[in-house]
């Protein structure tokens, strides 16, 4: 099934893929796109038969943040990223657990995107950063603390330079690196064993309870 530039397709024992279907725009992350995957999570929080979300991207890119002509033509980027919340909300409170399969760029608002994800699974050609700080758009730093160290957050934040897939193992902003041929069969199977699992709903509940409200 795809709603615009969503694709939603069930993997069977209470698995959900959504992918994001911009890849002519590297799935910069427009109004219609963030409004898509606010309603879709919305209506999965009550789906009795999704159990798990898997989030990736459509060709070479994971995502690359909002989109670039939408920022242009705003009248305030204040009102553009205070729309933005609804989105931001849905994804970082989705009640049940949700994996990010990264393969290419996940940077600015495509970085944030992964890190409100429960676990971020890794291809080999990702690479992740706050680039968009060159350019005088803040970097998300109470998002990038809830992940990594504070001391690299300030870092990332504060250069906007972007982290290879080894280093961002190695600071703890991925769980895994797999090939990337591999990415999506791997997640849809690392998905398939927390859907089977009778304890996963409980933890999400906790993580929810225990994380900070960034965008209430």
């Amino acid at each position: 099934m795809t709603e615009g530039p969503l694709r939603i397709e069930a993997q069977g024992d209470g698995v959900l893929l959504l992918t994001l279907d911009r890849p002519d725009r590297r799935n910069a992350l427009n109004a219609e796109l963030r409004g898509l995957l606010a309603d879709t999570l919305g209506r999965l929080a009550t789906d009795d038969s999704c159990r798990v979300v898997v989030l990736a991207g459509n060709g070479s890119t994971f995502c690359a943040g909002f989109d670039l002509d939408e920022i242009r033509a705003a009248e305030s980027l204040e009102e553009l990223f205070a729309e933005a919340r609804v989105y931001h909300h849905a994804v970082h409170t989705f009640p049940k657990p949700i994996i990010a399969a990264i393969h290419g760029p996940a940077v600015a608002g495509g970085m944030d995107l992964a890190l409100m994800c429960d676990m971020r699974i890794a291809g080999t050609e990702a690479t992740f950063g706050q680039p968009q700080v060159k350019a005088g758009i803040p970097a998300a730093h109470d998002l990038v603390r809830t992940v990594v160290l504070e001391p690299v957050a300030r870092e990332i934040c504060l250069t906007g330079r972007v982290l290879g897939v080894e280093e961002a193992l190695r600071v703890g902003l991925v769980s895994r690196v797999v090939d990337a041929d591999d990415l999506i069969e791997e997640t849809l199977a690392l998905a398939t064993e927390i859907a089977s699992s009778p304890a996963s709903a409980a933890a999400k509940a906790q993580f929810l309870e225990s994380q900070p409200d960034l965008f209430g």
